[in-house]
């Protein structure tokens, strides 16, 4: 599997995601769509064609303009590879949802989780 290949899987869990969690209604009944901001993937092991694995995506927290996740790709027990996704959210009449409106229409509550450093630190210096 190409690494252009692991980001489109990406994308498609994290619809998965929306639709499992019903959040993906509440965006669209809003006129709100999701989108990438920033992503970081390392490769640690390779997948091969017919290779059975999984996505796990974790929504680590959010910032005042977006959503912080975290995805791994797994084969067996092992981490194949894993992804930080920095997603935001969008008006199609123009402008940004903030996370704390999206939580809310989708009636979740709760704080954020603590991040790692490494992704707190990486988080800061994304440009939106």
């Amino acid at each position: 599997m190409n690494n252009g290949k692991y980001f489109s899987i990406l994308d498609v869990a994290r619809l998965d995601l929306m639709l499992r969690g019903r959040i993906a209604s509440h965006l669209s009944k809003n006129g709100w769509y999701p989108v990438v901001a920033a992503e970081t993937m390392r490769f640690r092991k390779s997948l091969k064609l017919f290779d059975s694995f999984f996505v796990e995506t974790t929504v680590l927290g959010w910032d005042d303009k977006a959503f912080i996740l975290q995805q791994r790709f797994w084969r067996d027990d092992a981490c194949i590879a894993e992804a930080v996704v920095r997603a935001r959210v969008l008006k199609r009449t123009g402008g940004s949802v903030l996370p704390v409106e999206v939580l809310r229409v989708a009636g979740v509550t709760g704080e954020p989780s603590v991040m790692p450093d490494w992704i707190r630190e990486w988080n800061s210096r994304q440009n939106d």
